[in-house]
């Protein structure tokens, strides 16, 4: 699957050049070094940016609230700290509940773990989204909009949105064009702190977002990592300390970081040609 906005690396040093390109991250009023991007890394590249709630299959779009309200009757109400469906929502998609919520980060670091975790993904390329979140407030709604403006934000947090009087399935029935809305969650975890995580989810629960993204080239690009370039991206993050052991704190990160680390490598072209 190729997209118009595709750039390969073809090395470790291509990647960081790409990543960090002065011309984007030098940010001219506070005279630093900001990133206007988020990303989301994910270990194929044919793969399409799809929720959760999609993967499910069937009548999705009508199953969102029947999962959230049977989680939020089963779940302890102690694991949200405002209890609230935008609450709600994060923990569920945290936990591993089909929600229409897609996970992000504002480090590029995390979103190539997620690229190489995978080990029997090695075969293919895998791909690194880039999204300006920055740039995706002009597309918002007026209220969403000044919204942002007034908090001098890029992202909504549960409590802004529990200001404007919007729930998720409000969305839904809002008139006019479809857009993406960027939402950070709350602390829950160490986990969600450690991945510097939030998410997206658009305007309708059937939009997919690389579809919405196509019909605005301007605000994203896609980095392709090489099958030929994962193992040393992941020997390379490895060594900078971004691996399960620190992104999946306690002993379930801690027992995936060592069977991955302690993993044979590549066989090397004087191996192949012996079998």
């Amino acid at each position: 699957m190729v997209f118009q906005n595709d750039i390969t690396a073809d090395s470790w040093l291509h990647l960081q050049e790409l990543l960090f390109q002065d011309d984007q991250f030098w940010n001219l009023d506070l005279r630093r070094f900001r990133s206007p991007f988020v990303y989301r890394g994910m270990p194929d590249s044919d793969s399409h940016l799809i929720t959760s709630l999609m993967r499910l299959g069937g009548n999705y779009a009508n199953l969102e609230w029947q999962l959230l309200r049977n989680f939020k009757k089963y779940a302890h109400h102690s694991v949200v700290e405002r209890d609230t469906d935008w609450h709600w929502l994060a923990v569920a998609q945290h936990h591993g509940l089909p929600t229409r919520l897609m996970d992000w980060t504002y480090s590029p670091y995390v979103a190539l773990h997620f690229v190489t975790a995978n080990m029997a993904r090695y075969d293919r390329d895998g791909v690194l989204w880039l999204v300006n979140f920055e740039r995706c407030k002009e597309f918002l709604p007026r209220q969403f909009r000044h919204a942002l403006e007034r908090e001098n934000a890029n992202g909504f947090t549960a409590e802004m949105l529990m200001k404007l009087n919007v729930l998720p399935q409000d969305l839904d029935s809002h008139g006019g064009e479809e857009f993406v809305l960027f939402f950070e969650p709350p602390s829950i975890d160490e986990r969600m702190i450690n991945q510097f995580a939030l998410f997206s989810l658009m305007s309708r629960v059937d939009s997919r977002m690389d579809q919405w993204l196509e019909k605005h080239p301007e605000i994203w690009k896609r980095l392709i990592i090489p099958a030929s370039l994962k193992w040393e991206v992941r020997d390379k993050l490895d060594q900078a300390n971004i691996t399960e052991r620190v992104l999946f704190p306690g002993l379930d990160g801690l027992s995936r970081w060592l069977t991955r680390y302690y993993s044979p490598g590549p066989q090397q072209p004087s191996e192949l040609n012996q079998t």
